[in-house]
């Protein structure tokens, strides 16, 4: 075995799974995070006793997870507590319906029959197709790189048979026919940064992974998980550099031979993997290497996931009325996704995502208090050019007062703290082009091999890794993207 000297760009989830699964291996991984705290988007904050997590809260496919630390020889019970999340989401409608979405199929078709008892039969035939496409998008091929075209020809056949051409919201419609019921087996999408009406119907798989292995919350907030990965990988002897980005990734005759970082400067490596990205990553970190430019470009060009407005806040009043995850959804859904995804407006009304995670963790709050964040998503910076700097308060307050109004009654009065993160953050912050929450936007003809490779055609030892790359966002899709590049690098390192 020839044990390789590996950088890693970027300490998310997908940064940190690869980096777990190559030191396990026997390699030497160097993790560089541009924040002076690893995780990426899924980042901490704190004051005044509230306990933020920045970035993703909803956590699925645990065994994604626990294979890290099963190939590490470790157990994730030493290192991370997952709490089971029931109700998985509580969905809100202005008429005042409200549906509680869990993994009970008996309590399913109940909420189903009280909306609308005509869709309950329709509801268990859009079951047995999410769970079809789990099976075959998921479970076969979450996993494995698309390098070349006949890797794509190769499952062609299946993705026509499960009519991967059709959006999410097509599908669902087809099984589904009350209005509030499409929204609600729809959204997920967005999870990932995709507008349902556009992505394609594989992202239905969803729906069923949730309903196979759960909805998790890491006790401590999704940071404790990521400090979990962390000592994880240092235990293992991996090491990371926080505070320290990576300024330019140095090439040599087609070949990566290292990275320049702020703090370090020149440092030579075998191979990189960027966990960073995706057009940060060729347009800036490549900028020198002609052989970087034509797919710099390309990327440029192609669809961006929209982005995210967020509120975080905290109160000295309590909402047990609600559940951990809630989704509001507002008087329009497709004209204010097109709003979102192709007019690049700042709508006036909202489908909110209300994240509470004191309803699992009271540790994350004073006594008495609640922690939360509100999440609105909108255009991303290419699509919609204001000043968030200035409309940015103003949107808050819409939310807030919104919020007030509907849900959280005397909420301005018993606010303690509020921040608010916005789209020029992402672009600033996480260096994500335009702003996109997500990446390239999981459209059909941006999927598989289609997407960023896990592994650069032309400029051999350069990797990727995240929600860029295949399968894509989300926290099983980056868990399985890393499980993907980990198998190139091992395959190119002669395993």
């Amino acid at each position: 075995m020839i044990r390789k000297n590996i950088a890693v760009i970027g300490s998310g989830f997908g940064g940190l799974a690869v980096a777990i699964r190559l030191q396990a291996q026997g390699h030497q991984v160097t993790i560089f995070e541009k924040q002076d705290q690893p995780g990426g988007r899924a980042a901490v904050f704190k004051e005044n006793g509230f306990t933020f997590d920045a970035g993703p809260t909803v956590i699925t496919a645990p065994e994604t997870l626990e294979e890290l630390f099963s190939i590490a020889g470790k157990s994730m019970k030493d290192y991370v507590e997952l709490l089971p999340v029931t109700p998985f989401y509580k969905l809100f409608w202005e008429d005042g319906s409200v549906f509680d979405y869990c993994g009970d199929l008996e309590k399913t078709k109940s909420q189903i029959r009280k909306f609308s008892p005509m869709d309950e039969a329709g509801y268990l035939e859009f079951l047995k197709y999410s769970k079809e496409v789990y099976h075959e998008g998921y479970e076969k091929l979450a996993a494995e790189p698309f390098l070349n075209w006949w890797s794509m020809v190769k499952v062609a056949p299946q993705l026509a048979k499960l009519r991967a051409d059709k959006s999410v919201y097509q599908i669902v419609s087809q099984y589904i026919k009350d209005d509030r019921l499409r929204q609600a087996f729809s959204f997920h999408s967005l999870l990932v940064g995709g507008n349902p009406f556009s992505t394609s119907s594989i992202y239905t798989l969803i729906h069923y992974l949730e309903r196979a292995g759960g909805v998790f919350f890491p006790k401590g907030g999704t940071g404790a998980l990521v400090q979990g990965l962390v000592r994880l990988f240092q235990d293992l002897g991996g090491v990371i550099s926080l505070g320290n980005p990576v300024e330019r990734i140095t090439t040599n005759f087609g070949k990566v031979t290292g990275v320049v970082s702020k703090l370090h400067g020149p440092q030579t490596f075998d191979l990189v993997i960027s966990n960073g990205d995706v057009v940060h990553t060729y347009k800036q970190l490549l900028q020198h290497e002609s052989l970087a430019q034509p797919t710099a470009e390309k990327l440029e060009k192609m669809r961006h996931s929209m982005s995210l407005f967020l509120i975080y806040f905290g109160t000295k009043k309590t909402y047990p009325e609600l559940a951990h995850h809630n989704v509001m959804f507002g008087p329009r859904y497709q004209a204010l996704l097109n709003d979102i995804f192709f007019k690049g407006q700042l709508p006036n009304d909202f489908s909110l995502y209300l994240h509470a995670p004191t309803r699992s963790d009271a540790s994350l709050a004073p006594e008495g208090h609640e922690a939360f964040y509100v999440l609105s998503p909108v255009s991303h910076l290419g699509n919609m050019d204001i000043d968030w700097d200035v409309e940015g308060p103003k949107y808050a307050e819409k939310i807030l007062n919104y919020l007030e109004a509907r849900y959280l009654p005397d909420l301005k009065q018993n606010l303690v703290v509020q921040k608010i993160f916005t789209p020029k953050d992402f672009s600033k912050n996480l260096n994500a082009h335009v702003g996109s929450a997500f990446s390239l936007e999981p459209i059909l003809t941006q999927s598989a091999f289609f997407r960023t490779h896990n592994k650069d055609d032309k400029l051999k030892g350069l990797y990727f890794v995240g929600a860029g790359t295949h399968p894509g966002a989300g926290v099983p899709g980056v868990i399985s993207s890393a499980k993907a590049t980990a198998k190139v690098v091992m395959s190119d390192a002669g395993f």
